[in-house]
Formats: C-alpha cells, sequence, structure tokens
C-alpha cells in the first residue's frame, strides 16, 4: 500500500510558478471577510442554532420565520441555500396510512363537512393512535381544536376501551368550557360510538359527528396531527425504548413544543396558543372600538 506524501513548497516559489507577486498573496491572506460574507456566516449560525432548538423539525419555510421572528430580514430561498450548505435536512414526513379502529354501525352523520371554525371551541376534533414501545402498546386519544389546530385534551394509556377517549375529552373539558352545543366529530370507532362517551357529550350539550362509513379522511385534522407527532418525535423506527420514554417525549412535545412553539402552515406559522392569543386580542379591540364609537 502506497501512503500520499504531503510536499510543502516554499511561497517564493509557488508565487513564481504561477506568476503571482507575493505582496499579492499576503494581501490576500489577511484580508478580512467582506460584509456580506460575514452576515452570511453570522445568519449560518443563528440558522443553525435554531434548528438543533426545534430538534430538526422544521424545513425551510418554518426557518425563515424563525429567523424573522428574531430580527433577521430573509427570504426562504436564502434560507434554503443556507441550510443544504449546512447540509441542515428537516426530518422527512413519513407517508400517511390511515389507521382505523373497529367501526359500528351508529345513526351519526358528518355534521362538519361543510363547516368552518370561526372562532375557539366550535368544533373538536378527535382520534386515537398506536404507540409502540419495546415494553408493550400504549394508545394516545386527543381532542383538538378545529380552530386553532389546538390539542385541548389528550390521553396516553394502556387499554383501548372507551375510558381512553372519555378521559382525554374530560381533560379538555377542565381546561375549556366550550358553550353548548359545540361539535365533538370523530371516526366511527366503537369507544366514539359507546355509551359512556356519548353520556359526556349529552352533559355538556355537544353536538356528536362522525366520519363517513370507512372513511377515514373525513376526520382528517386529526391524523394529520398524529402525522406530524410521529415524524416530528417518535424514533427513526416508530418505537420508543420503554413506556416511560413514549409518555415522556410524547408530553413534550404536545404540553411544550406543540401547542406553544411549533409554527403551523395553516395558521399563517403561528402557534396554536399564538393565533388563539391574535384572535382574542382582536377581538377585544374590535369590541372596545365599537363601543367607543356609539
Amino acid at each position: 500500500m502506497i501512503e500520499a506524501l504531503s510536499v510543502q513548497y516554499p511561497v517564493k516559489d509557488c508565487c513564481l510558478a504561477l506568476n503571482v507577486p507575493r505582496s499579492g498573496y499576503y494581501q490576500w491572506k489577511k484580508a478580512q471577510p467582506s460584509v456580506r460574507g460575514q452576515q452570511e456566516r453570522e445568519l449560518g449560525e443563528e440558522l443553525e442554532k435554531l434548528f438543533k432548538e426545534n430538534r430538526g423539525r422544521y424545513g425551510s419555510p418554518r426557518m425563515t420565520r424563525a429567523l424573522r421572528e428574531k430580527g433577521h430580514r430573509v427570504g426562504k430561498n436564502r434560507v434554503a441555500r443556507l441550510m443544504r450548505e449546512r447540509k441542515l435536512a428537516a426530518r422527512k414526513k413519513r407517508a400517511f396510512r390511515p389507521k382505523t379502529t373497529r367501526s359500528v354501525k351508529v345513526a351519526v352523520p358528518n355534521h362538519i363537512a361543510d363547516l368552518e371554525a370561526l372562532a375557539p371551541d366550535q368544533i373538536w376534533v378527535s382520534d386515537i393512535t398506536y404507540v409502540a414501545t419495546a415494553e408493550g402498546w400504549l394508545y394516545l386519544a386527543v381532542v383538538l381544536d378545529l380552530f386553532s389546530r389546538r390539542v385541548v385534551g389528550w390521553k396516553l394509556g394502556e387499554s383501548l376501551d372507551a375510558s381512553l377517549v372519555c378521559a382525554a375529552l374530560q381533560n379538555a373539558l377542565v381546561l375549556r368550557q366550550p358553550a353548548a352545543g359545540f361539535y365533538f366529530h370523530s371516526d366511527r370507532g366503537s369507544q366514539y360510538a359507546s355509551h359512556l362517551l356519548q353520556k359526556i357529550l349529552q352533559a355538556v350539550q355537544a353536538q356528536p359527528s362522525m366520519s363517513g362509513v370507512g372513511n377515514c379522511y373525513d376526520n382528517a385534522k386529526a391524523e394529520a396531527f398524529f402525522s406530524t407527532l410521529k415524524t416530528e418525535s417518535f424514533p427513526v423506527s416508530n418505537v420508543f425504548g420503554s413506556k416511560a420514554e413514549a409518555r415522556s417525549a410524547i408530553f413534550e412535545y404536545i404540553e411544550i413544543y406543540y401547542n406553544n412553539q411549533r409554527f403551523h402552515s395553516a395558521l399563517g406559522y403561528q402557534s396554536p396558543r399564538q393565533f388563539e392569543t391574535n384572535y382574542q386580542q382582536e377581538k377585544e379591540l374590535t369590541f372596545c372600538l365599537s363601543n367607543n364609537s356609539r
């Protein structure tokens, strides 16, 4: 095996061979980086910092918004280029493979198909997903507010019976107090058709709504949340090392990151909490202005 030899020549000989004056070489070596180059370096360092803070969950559109939030005037093309140069790639979205629980025949139609949530607590959607761990399965039920995409209630448990979704709904009702008549939408899983859950919905005067038979896409927003959750917080293998690890990761993602920090493209790159806060402030401002005009 032949080892490559590193040979160094004097600067004088190199400059003579290349027909370059030595003064020009030393001037080039001492030259300070340009203002543009310095800005690029600093922006790239800030980009890497924010990318790591978000655990590699953001692509260039969200990274652009994150940099603008820090006061940087940048365009998405520039951010995309810097991310390529620094080999920063967001986690790839996993293929959407709908999985449904055992459905039952119930006389509850889809009431929200043509509705749009214009304020918080008008339409809640709920679903269940499986969480694999080396110690066995866990099951996650969530309740989302369709207006802000905020997770208003959730429950991670070891049983897939109706008590799981009941606990998620009750947690949502502790946090929020929706007015009578709000919609609670789900698929036709046996948990959602159970007498136990329907009794809670009747008590709070909610209007139940369910997806069409065999049509999981009628509950697409809840399915989309699970896809995002698994892409951004689950291990690459999709299997947690332990149930404790799964509980910790899911708690951190929902309660600390998703609701409060994650930019949502459908919300104008605001977090669910920020979107609700801005809505409330605009509502109060409109109310004050209307009263002052009287």
